[in-house]
């Protein structure tokens, strides 16, 4: 191995947390440009909203398979050549997803796209840990606000796009050129390595990562829900109109973004087990809010709430694996990675699932109550 590749000849510095920054960004820019492009996808291919999804799953699976590979990839060849060859990955898929109308090439489109995201994600966050704890400062928020801020302006980009009359293919290729341009910023600054500890390549997680990984999982969970749910939730309890029931979630991403561009300073005045703990409990009072409170206007205070209450629990969490002795980063943060992306998925069917045996108040309650366990095990955990 030459010394480039060597660990401890290579000290990520400043340019290295740049590289990360645009990386992040990258990976939130990405998943968020696929959005606007769903309904289009569904009117080509004729599909109905089961059948749609169900083609979605195929998203989340690939996402999920490729996470834990790309640990592996990234040990063996370095994170920039897996996070490079991730976000080619993506590039490939997005004009496909624009025009591809058969139900198959959709699958394949999609478990492409899946795949691309699931590498690019697990391996940023794994260049994040190794970069973060180099630099012996708190920095892990700040990069998880740059996937938010991207995921905001790949969503309002895209969607400015096709209403500007360019067609999906023509906004897609513009997304692409751009995805392009940011990955030739940050590739040269990546880490060629992927690990700074020895290891195996695959486990199964246990001790402090497990419980590390089912705190992300209910964050995630609670983020599923407020995607998913709270549109439907306030237009149905609460008789807000539905060109309006988005407002739940734009103010649940606004106070999700803010919180976490400015948690790095959060976090170093509060100290990690605290952002956890009232994190935590303000994210359970924001979802009892905006499921209890009689008033519409009161349920987007608490979406807000929860926004800002999960902002900076996940980096706070990230930085507490890369702390860990139990499992080499190489392989743990993938594995709360893929833990937290199965929250997301699977946070949808449990609402639905709950809300179809008795309610959506009642599911979004319970939900809450997972909320305050993540900020017990904060307290257990004294990251």
């Amino acid at each position: 191995m030459s010394s480039l590749n060597t660990p401890t000849t290579f000290v990520p510095g400043r340019l290295e947390q740049m590289s990360t920054r645009v990386a992040f960004f990258i990976a939130g820019f990405g998943i968020a440009a696929w959005a606007p492009l769903v309904p289009y996808a569904k009117a080509r291919a004729g599909l109905d909203e089961g059948t749609l999804g169900l083609l979605l799953l195929c998203l989340g699976v690939g996402s999920i398979l490729a996470m834990p590979m790309a640990g592996i990839l990234a040990t063996r060849f370095g994170c920039r050549r897996v996070a490079v060859g991730g976000t080619l990955l993506i590039c490939a898929a997005l004009p496909l997803l624009a025009t591809v109308s058969s139900i198959p090439a959709l699958i394949g489109a999609l478990f492409m796209f899946g795949a691309g995201l699931g590498t690019v994600d697990s391996t940023v966050n794994l260049q994040a840990v190794i970069v973060e704890r180099a630099s012996g400062k708190t920095m892990m928020s700040g990069f998880h606000g740059l996937f938010s801020l991207g995921g905001i302006v790949g969503a309002a980009g895209v969607s400015a796009l096709l209403g500007f009359g360019l067609s999906p293919l023509m906004a897609m290729l513009v997304v692409v050129v751009m995805l392009l341009v940011a990955l030739c910023k940050a590739a040269p600054h990546m880490l060629p390595y992927g690990s700074e500890s020895s290891g195996p390549a695959f486990a199964i997680p246990h001790g402090i990562v497990l419980f590390i990984g089912g705190m992300c999982f209910i964050v995630f969970l609670a983020e599923g829900a407020a995607l998913d749910w709270s549109a439907v939730f306030l237009a149905q309890e609460r008789g807000i109109d539905t060109a309006y029931a988005g407002l739940g979630y734009a103010a649940f991403a606004l106070t999700m973004t803010v919180g976490r561009l400015t948690g790095d300073r959060i976090v170093r005045r509060l100290g990690a087990t605290r952002v956890i703990v009232f994190g935590g409990l303000t994210a359970a009072a924001g979802l009892f809010l905006a499921t209890f409170a009689p008033a519409w206007e009161w349920a987007l205070v608490g979406y807000a709430l929860l926004g800002a209450g999960c902002s900076n629990i996940v980096p706070v969490l990230y930085t507490a694996v890369g702390k860990q002795t139990v499992m080499p980063e190489s392989v743990a943060v993938p594995a709360i990675t893929t833990l937290g992306y199965a929250g997301i998925l699977a946070g949808p069917a449990v609402i639905g699932f709950i809300a179809h045996g008795s309610s959506l108040s009642f599911a979004f309650g319970l939900m809450a109550v997972l909320l305050v366990a993540v900020a017990i095990g904060g307290k257990v955990l004294r990251v």
